[in-house]
Formats: C-alpha cells, sequence, structure tokens
C-alpha cells in the first residue's frame, strides 16, 4: 500500500468474514484486518476500472466512426511500419 494518509472509518462485516479475515491475519498472511480490507478494496477498485475501460472497448468496436477511423490509421501507418521492419532485417 502506499503511504497515503489514513482515515479512521467504521464497518460492519458479517462475523464468519471477519473471523476470515482474522485467520488470514493470524497466519501472517497479512499484518492487520485494516491491511487485508484494504488490499481487498483496492483489488475491486481495480477491477471496477477495468469494466468501465472493457464496456467503453466494446462500445468502441459497435462505432462504426471509430472503426473507420483506426482502419485510417492504420492505412497511413503502414508503409512506415513496412519501412522500419525491412530495415531491421538489413
Amino acid at each position: 500500500m502506499s503511504a497515503t494518509k489514513l482515515v479512521r472509518t467504521t464497518l460492519s462485516l458479517p462475523a464468519d468474514l471477519l473471523n476470515s479475515i482474522d485467520l488470514i491475519a493470524s497466519s501472517g498472511q497479512v499484518k492487520s484486518r485494516n491491511e487485508f480490507v484494504a488490499r481487498a478494496i483496492q483489488r475491486e477498485l481495480a477491477w471496477q476500472k477495468r469494466q468501465e475501460i472493457d464496456a467503453a472497448l466494446a462500445e468502441m468496436a459497435q462505432d462504426s466512426e471509430y472503426q473507420a477511423t483506426v482502419l485510417q490509421i492504420e492505412a497511413e501507418f503502414a508503409t512506415a511500419s513496412w519501412e522500419a521492419l525491412a530495415g531491421e532485417t538489413n
């Protein structure tokens, strides 16, 4: 975790989840309940961000104007890419 300012808050968790977290902490896999919860939240936030990106990419895949732009860019760079590859073999 990064060295950022910590803010105290209160969470209500089901007892079985808290017991599972305590077992993991007592085994040394994490330093504390706080570390476990912070890591879990970071993973969830990263997953949510990936979902946003995936949704945007799926939308772009259906956008004919975007697809036309991509094809145009690919065509414009095709010659330069070929020349770069040909230069590597010499």
